[in-house]
């Protein structure tokens, strides 16, 4: 599109976290006019680490935002998959660090979404925001709000998560899908860890039927560390106990088991694992999905962050480079669909036959699919 086409666009996106925050950065540097709309009244972000990977990185030096990331991140030259028992199976460069010249960062969720707001041009965040509906009007959209305002935007970015108000309204009603496990996250002090953070380097431990994650965050003092397992109990936000985690860690290294043993399980963020079935279409004329309102995926790839910030650059990229809003939007679509729904299948891939039957009687990897009936 022509740069004064592009200044004349009006643009809102609808949720500010990873996926909002990153598109109205890249949208607005673009010329256009837009406007971030957030239920929440303000901005957390709870849980623990993630890995930035060299190719969201590269896209931030682009977007001239690499310094308020790299600042509160710490770089990381490979990951490591372990047994249970801390014998190596892989150690491996992180990939396309050859390709970006830039390393994997790795940060907690909330110094993220932080630096990323940070960026933002003070007013373009409107919080307390709950979207009710929006009407699709070919050319444009209008969004009404629980607080009574309403907005008609040129383009509508649906960026609203897992339970997207604007794919169930307009895409299709793609409910949250239980992956059959649990996943417990907490930060603690590396003088918690018990001699195990020894460098910035990303380590998955393999158990049978548990996976720990151990993702260092040296800028901070801290370790993030995450116990995923396989459970039948699909409640969204689970009650734990500690004797809960410690039988999921049985057989680990012991020092893994002390980990357990010290957390207070009230910083323990507590969670059942879900994702969405792919979507169809991402976009009508005037509205379009990004991040997990188009594709939330499980967890094991590291790639749900990653692939919200690579969103948002290629919708950015294809309004600069198509002649009009439609085009530019099917353009999207084209270019990361394919690579999206490629990373959800495998994410569902997390487990063997042998440990979902001892879960799941009965149950086989393709069939481990629940359906949500929860908040």
């Amino acid at each position: 599109m022509q740069p004064s086409d592009l200044k004349n666009l009006n643009i809102a996106v609808v949720g500010a976290g990873y996926a909002g925050a990153a598109a109205a950065k890249g949208l607005s540097l673009l010329g256009a006019t837009v406007n971030v709309y957030e239920q929440a009244s303000a901005i957390r972000e709870v849980g623990a680490g993630i890995g930035l990977r060299p190719s969201t990185m590269d896209r931030f030096r682009q977007w001239g935002v690499f310094d308020a990331i790299a600042r509160v991140s710490s770089p990381s030259d490979y990951f490591e998959i372990l047994s249970a028992t801390a014998d190596p199976i892989i150690k491996e460069a992180w990939p396309e660090i050859d390709v970006f010249g830039e390393k994997t960062r790795l940060i907690h969720r909330g110094d993220f979404i932080e630096a990323l707001m940070s960026v933002l041009p003070e007013g373009m965040v409107h919080l307390g925001h709950k979207l009710e509906t929006i009407e699709d009007e070919g050319d444009r959209a209008r969004l009404t709000f629980a607080n009574g305002e309403s907005v008609t935007a040129d383009l509508v970015v649906g960026a609203d998560g897992i339970k997207s108000v604007v794919r169930a309204r307009l895409f299709g009603d793609n409910q949250p899908v239980f992956s059959g496990e649990h996943a417990y996250r907490v930060v603690i002090p590396v003088e918690d860890a018990h001699g195990m953070a020894v460098d910035d380097n990303f380590r998955m431990y393999i158990g049978r039927g548990t996976k720990v994650y151990f993702l260092p965050l040296r800028h901070r003092g801290q370790v993030s560390f995450d116990i995923t397992a396989l459970c039948p109990d699909a409640t969204w936000a689970p009650k734990v106990t500690k004797d809960d985690l410690l039988r999921t860690v049985e057989g680990f290294d012991e020092r893994i088991v002390r980990i357990t043993r010290d957390l207070d399980m009230d910083a323990v963020n507590c969670r059942a694992v879900y994702d969405i079935d792919p979507v169809d279409t991402w976009h009508s004329d005037s509205v379009v999905l990004v991040g997990d309102a188009a594709h939330s995926m499980l967890h094991h790839q590291g790639q749900g962050a990653n692939s919200a910030i690579l969103d948002a650059g290629a919708l950015a990229d294809a309004l600069k480079e198509a002649g009009s809003v439609k085009e530019a939007l099917a353009s999207y679509q084209a270019a990361r669909k394919p690579v999206t729904d490629e990373l959800q299948r495998i994410s569902r891939q997390g487990w063997t036959e042998d440990e979902i039957s001892e879960v799941f009687p009965g149950q086989k990897p393709e069939s481990q699919r629940f359906a949500s009936k929860e908040g």
